[in-house]
């Protein structure tokens, strides 16, 4: 067994909740004259409801449309005026707010995102404003880009059978048309209270004062409840799914193969191993499937392999994948693709060398250690590792815990990943001609 080297990031965290249900984060670090500050809500693809497709990454977008003190695009003009930046994103499991701002801007970032959890400006102005953007969105990424969606968008329904696990989180266009400002204010109303909430604080300011500046803005908030979660667990395969679509502007062939791998965060001691297995894969020129597939064989151009759909293990609940994906030259079969990825995991499955699992996971360790060099990395991963895992200061612990997984913990892993357990999806090049 292989002793963990690999150290754990020491960062002072306080962590408190106030009386509507907030939990925050606070992270003090004069290193740098900047903060950041990220807002988490525990809501995602995931749970929007039937009917509702994309509804939560719509909702994102209403969330900047002005809110109680704060005009249409004032928050834009606020943040980069004090000379900082400011984004949202939506997941499956989780949307996130956040600001990086120099160090002055703590209170003005603190107000902006107080001023909207208290509700966003729901107007029918804004929604058919905000639907007409994500249409455009969603034309621009996924309908008339090659390849996509693929394959986030497109192997959830041939993995999974229930709605939650399996629509297309970025949205329908018969659903976002049908969205109404009553839709919108029933979402914000059970997913958006405080206790649904994180808020994450990085960088350089003082830790009583900060705690002082939260409670006098969100302290006000009205509690509510936040909402019970349900189970999205249906059973795994048992025999392959396999399916296969035309993409007119693709010009090459394309696969991705997923297997259901433990819940990241009720079984995360058996789903460390996956990560490390993905890395180990296709992370670098001297990974098995970029050595075998590109280089020996000549039987992909491209490959990459990773665990949950959108390559975030940890910050993601189950049930979730493993992931490969490659691209391939013209005339390449799929199943020649397919062949060698499992000749792959049935070799690693015999065993692995010790030194080469402790290059590989010095590599995936050394990738998070650099996520939290940036202050506004670091406030959304203490955000996330809060929402997911009840402990933001689990973030700091993944490396070290990536350190502790054994040879015959990916041995296991990679034995469990077999074709009958599999969903494939290909994709057949209509632009090629």
């Amino acid at each position: 067994m292989t002793v963990a080297t690999i150290p754990a990031p020491a960062f002072a965290i306080e962590r408190f909740k106030l009386g509507n249900g907030l939990r925050v984060v606070l992270a003090p670090d004069p290193g740098a004259p900047v903060v950041g500050v990220a807002v988490v809500y525990d809501v995602g693809m995931r749970s929007e409801p039937e009917g509702r497709t994309g509804f939560a990454h719509l909702f994102e977008h209403m969330m900047f449309q002005g809110s109680h003190n704060v005009g249409k695009a004032e928050h834009m003009q606020h943040v980069q005026s004090a000379g900082g930046t400011f984004n949202g994103s939506t997941h499956i499991d989780y949307t996130d707010y956040f600001n990086l701002l120099p160090s002055n801007g703590l209170e003005l970032a603190l107000f902006l995102e107080a001023d909207r959890m208290r509700g966003p400006a729901i107007t029918e102005e804004n929604l058919a404003n905000q639907v007409s953007v994500v249409k455009e969105e969603i034309r621009v990424n996924v309908l008339n880009r090659p390849y996509g969606g693929f394959p986030w968008i497109k192997l959830p329904p041939v993995m999974f059978d229930t709605f939650a696990n399996s629509h297309d989180g970025y949205g329908s266009f018969v659903d976002l048309d049908a969205a109404t400002v009553a839709d919108a204010q029933s979402f914000f109303n059970a997913y958006y209270p405080a206790s649904n909430a994180v808020l994450s604080v990085a960088g350089d300011f003082d830790l009583a004062q900060a705690r002082e500046l939260v409670e006098r803005h969100f302290g006000s908030v009205e509690a509510r409840p936040a909402p019970e979660h349900p189970s999205f667990d249906e059973p795994d395969l048992s025999t392959e799914r396999r399916v296969s679509y035309t993409d007119e502007r693709a010009t090459l062939p394309a696969v991705a193969v997923a297997w259901r791998v433990p819940d990241p965060v009720t079984e995360l001691d058996d789903f460390l191993p996956y990560v490390v297995l993905g890395e180990l894969l296709t992370d670098g020129d001297a990974s098995r499937l970029v050595e075998r597939l590109i280089h020996t064989d000549r039987t992909a151009t491209a490959v990459a392999a990773h665990t949950t759909f959108m390559a975030e293990p940890f910050a993601s609940r189950g049930p979730t994948v493993m992931l490969v994906q490659a691209f391939l030259p013209p005339g390449t079969a799929v199943d020649t693709v397919l062949g060698t990825v499992q000749e792959e995991l049935a070799c690693i499955a015999e065993g692995v060398d010790e030194a080469e699992l402790d290059r590989v996971k010095a590599r995936v360790a050394a990738q998070l250690l650099r996520g939290d060099d940036s202050v506004m990395g670091r406030s959304r991963r203490f955000a996330t590792a809060e929402i997911f895992h009840g402990d933001a200061a689990m973030s700091t612990r993944f490396p070290a815990l990536l350190g502790e997984v054994t040879a015959e913990a990916v041995a296991q892993a990679a034995a469990a990943l077999t074709p009958n357990r599999r969903a494939v999806l290909e994709v057949v090049p209509g632009g090629a001609k």
